[in-house]
């Protein structure tokens, strides 16, 4: 589709010569006599460009960029007149005019504006779709939560955004999800427009890793053919992601450590400082405390990171996400794989909330990508799930429980309060959960709530917090 220009010109010569060389030059055209007659074509709004003379027999050339720019701001504005004059310049810049040419002009002078504000546009509505696609991907509403803990932190990650912390640690198992929450704090905040740059600390040896974090001058070692960027320079102005920074070799948490205390650093080999503005986000899966008892992180390094911490929760501690989450894996293999499951049967669910999760939240994605891509009805069903999810819960039904070890006193004991006691304590652990609490005490969930209600425990209505949204 040809960009849509708009030429708002009272002279007709002026005029048709613009809309005939447009033409030629490939744009759609369409031309006005009159700011009425202007503002007629642009409420259609396939216009992309306009080219708008500064008097007009109906109203001062000013006044129509200044409601060009109210009612459609994303359309840039060349302004054209023969009174020329540095102050009706200024004024039509700052009303938000794109350009300002004077009469006369040649048609190809013109062109050149044209075409220079035409691919600003499209760049800058690149931008646009590239901005909304991150803030599609990295929301905050993709931080799928229900349990108290986890909204907490969404809450506290919330805040960091608009704190504009620039040190921050993330701390949590491995697959817990603090590469999403890193790139949530910097797609939501500030430097959203700014480069986002991730490297893992462990994914290079000490010399090279230190060469890509800080780069290096021409000659600096063997192979160092000319001087290099590293993501210090690379990601000025933005966020740069150390993910496993407790496996950084203790050399370079020394170079780290300087540049957040000074904000500079020098490259390989280099004698100069530089200076750079990126917010650093670290990231480990690691005791960092036991890692300072054992010499293998610097205390000071700490202390320094650990201006803004946040630990993330492993799932095991969150059974109330695994359902909302698996729905939301479920639609994005839906679309994927062009499936139609509909969700989860009760009794897998269950069996899914008790699982520990060693792998957390990846490991859930990957077992609903294959659960998906073989599942043989509408509806993830036991069959569906692998079997080290599978055979625990069957084990244990098979197996019937060991006797607890409950001792009776001279007075014997209350059986009902004994049931209420473990009622009450499964509901606990389990968050709420009354499907979970239920597979505990190897109960259906009917059976449970019939004794929730026996012994008058409530349970708090669950809410869901941060549902991603209908797709």
């Amino acid at each position: 589709m040809h960009p849509s220009v708009l030429v708002i010109e009272d002279e007709d010569i002026v005029r048709s010569a613009l809309a005939r060389r447009l033409e030629q030059q490939g744009y759609a055209v369409s031309a006005s006599a009159t700011a009425t007659e202007g503002f007629k074509q642009l409420e259609d709004g396939t216009t992309d460009l306009v080219l708008l003379d500064y008097r007009l027999p109906d109203a001062e050339g000013l006044e129509v960029l200044e409601r060009i720019r109210k009612g459609w701001p994303d359309v840039p504005v060349i302004m054209m007149t023969a009174f020329t004059n540095v102050e009706t310049a200024i004024q039509a810049m700052r009303l938000g005019a794109h350009n300002y040419i004077s009469k006369p002009f040649t048609l190809d002078e013109m062109m050149v504006v044209v075409d220079k504000a035409l691919e600003t546009r499209l760049l800058r509505s690149e931008v646009d779709r590239i901005r909304s696609t991150q803030l599609n991907e990295f929301g905050f509403d993709r931080l799928l939560a229900r349990s108290p803990s986890m909204m907490e932190i969404v809450q506290l990650l919330r805040h960091l955004v608009e704190s504009k912390a620039r040190t921050i640690l993330l701390q949590g198992e491995s697959g817990t999800g603090k590469d999403l929450a890193a790139k949530a704090i910097h797609y939501n905040g500030a430097r959203a427009e700014r480069p986002f740059m991730n490297i893992t600390c462990t994914a290079l040896p000490e010399p090279l890793l230190e060469s890509e974090l800080f780069g290096h001058e021409r000659g600096a070692f063997t192979d160092a053919r000319q001087q290099k960027q590293g993501l210090f320079e690379l990601a000025d102005g933005g966020t740069i992601f150390l993910d496993e920074i407790g496996d950084m070799p203790v050399s370079l948490q020394a170079k780290l450590l300087r540049f957040l205390e000074e904000k500079t650093f020098r490259r390989v080999g280099g004698t100069k400082d530089l200076r750079v503005d990126v917010c650093i986000i670290a990231a480990t899966n690691r005791d960092i405390r036991a890692l300072m008892e054992e010499g293998k992180f610097r205390e000071d390094l700490f202390y320094r990171l650990n201006i803004f911490p946040v630990t993330l929760p492993p799932l095991r501690q969150r059974p109330e996400d695994v359902e909302l989450l698996a729905n939301h894996f479920i639609r994005t293999f839906n679309r994927e794989f062009r499936k139609d499951i509909k969700g989860i049967e009760p009794a897998a669910l269950a069996v899914m909330q008790a699982h520990r999760w060693p792998g957390n939240v990846r490991e859930l994605r990957n077992l609903l990508e294959r659960a998906v891509l073989l599942a043989r009805t509408g509806q993830l069903t036991m069959a569906d799930l692998p079997a080290e999810i599978r055979q625990p819960a069957a084990a244990d039904a098979a197996r019937p429980p060991a006797p607890p070890t409950i001792q009776l006193g001279p007075d014997g004991v209350d059986i009902r309060e004994l049931e209420r006691l473990l009622v009450k304590q499964a509901l606990e652990r389990a968050n709420g959960n009354q499907s979970q609490a239920a597979a505990m005490l190897r109960m259906s969930r009917d059976q449970f709530r019939y004794r929730l209600h026996k012994y008058g425990i409530r349970v708090p209505e669950e809410k869901p917090v941060g549902e991603a949204r209908p797709t």
